[in-house]
């Protein structure tokens, strides 16, 4: 029961993930295109997550720590680009 419920889970996500390139691809501003980045990669990391659930292991669940720190990194990083045009002061 729980295979169908991760199976149903992963393909919402992905779908989320198309909807998501989409915004990236026809967004009318740069914000639209870096929050589709952000949804993208909180995606992304439910999707390994549930991919971990699936298969029992740890090692999916430590690799989404890992990319939702450099998601959470990069996504301040471009909002500081389009701010004040550089990242570093």
């Amino acid at each position: 029961m729980i295979a169908y419920a991760v199976t149903f889970a992963m393909a919402c996500f992905g779908i989320g993930l198309v909807f998501s390139l989409w915004r990236l691809l026809r967004g009318p501003t740069r914000a639209d295109r870096i929050l589709s980045l952000d949804t993208m990669v909180i995606n992304f990391i439910a999707i390994l997550v549930l991919y971990g659930v699936a298969n029992g292991t740890k090692v999916y669940f430590e690799a989404s720590m890992l990319i939702a720190m450099v998601g959470f990194v990069s996504t301040v990083a471009f909002c500081r680009f389009l701010l004040r045009g550089d990242i570093i002061e």
